[in-house]
């Protein structure tokens, strides 16, 4: 409980000092904001936009059909919800994770791997649990490809609010496809519910996500100040010169960035099912979507490798960030003597 006034204190200090850095996360998501919108329609298997999956060639090409039918704006379709979302998750995600991890890891002698893991995994629980329906919101925007129906912020809200799924089942003939897959399991019939479409495979995902990435990063960090390279790799910390050294820039993000890589690769399987199941409402009957039924619905239609489609674009999107993000913290740490 002591540690929350300081915790309170270090945001604010962030929030008046250091907005530059802080507006990093926001310019990183525009630049690759394009290239968001077509994973998303990759992963969740558009019927317009799944031929081009598989390439980069057919990345080009989805992104010049997009702005051929609606413009460059088309580019950024729910691009708005995607700003609304990283402060707040970023934020929470940090503060949960040095909260976490003073109760977890108490002293140097009791870090372990598996309580950096369990502190990463636990933060990244908590700030999805906060800003999930907006990422709800912002996949069901960028799914939108039928130019004459499209959605405004405020409607696809009313539109997911009162989503109405049926309580019964129908059985598709043949081999399922991604909107014929049903779950038998009751659900609530509108409400706020239909706003965590797919939290159960999030939370599923973001236990090796969050957690391999702060786990990736730590380790990574101990392993560039090990005495052999320690010269090369670490600058003295100016704040507390009897604090561990801080690591150079370019060892930084380079910690940073294959936290993000790892990370990408041990949760992607789950992203994927994850967005079948968040645009649910938007696709056939509007049936909720199960885990293991959009599970056999991937692997009927592509095999193995569905569960990786768009995996590239990922890289190419979260391993720059992780690295900008990791850097900014651990900066901020070092400036404000924490």
């Amino acid at each position: 409980p002591e540690a929350w006034p300081d915790a309170l204190y270090y945001a604010q200090m962030l929030l008046s000092s250091y907005r530059p850095l802080l507006t990093s996360p926001s310019q990183a998501k525009t630049v690759v904001g394009p290239l968001d919108r077509v994973k998303i329609l990759f992963q969740a298997s558009n019927p317009q936009f799944a031929k081009y999956s598989g390439s980069w060639f057919g990345v080009v090409t989805a992104m010049r059909d997009i702005s051929r039918q609606d413009g460059v704006r088309g580019l950024f379709r729910g691009h708005s919800a995607t700003l609304l979302r990283i402060f707040p998750y970023a934020a929470i995600k940090f503060l949960a994770y040095e909260q976490i991890r003073a109760i977890l890891i108490p002293s140097p002698a009791k870090e372990t791997p598996l309580r950096r893991l369990l502190s990463g995994s636990l933060a990244g629980v908590t700030s999805v649990f906060f800003v999930y329906p907006l990422e709800v919101i912002r996949v069901r925007l960028a799914f939108e490809t039928n130019h004459h129906s499209r959605s405004s912020l405020s409607s696809i809200c009313r539109q997911i609010y009162h989503e109405h799924p049926p309580r019964g089942s129908t059985a598709a003939s043949g081999i399922p496809a991604a909107d014929a897959v049903i779950s038998q399991v009751p659900r609530p019939r509108s409400g706020l519910v239909n706003f965590y479409r797919g939290f159960s495979p999030t939370l599923l995902g973001m236990l090796p996500y969050a957690g391999m990435s702060f786990l990736t990063h730590d380790t990574a960090g101990d392993w560039l100040r090990l005495p052999v390279i320690a010269s090369y790799t670490t600058n003295p910390n100016p704040k507390n010169p009897s604090a561990p050294p801080i690591l150079k820039y370019w060892a930084e993000l380079l910690a940073g960035g294959f936290a993000g890589l790892v990370s990408q690769t041990a949760s992607y399987p789950l992203e994927v099912i994850r967005r079948r199941m968040q645009v649910g409402g938007a696709v056939g009957d509007g049936h909720r979507l199960g885990i293991a039924e959009t599970a056999r619905s991937i692997w009927w239609e592509r095999g193995f490798r569905g569960f990786f489609v768009g995996l590239s674009i990922g890289y190419f999107k979260v391993v720059p960030m992780a690295a900008v993000s990791f850097y900014v913290y651990e900066r901020g740490k070092v400036m404000l003597g924490a």
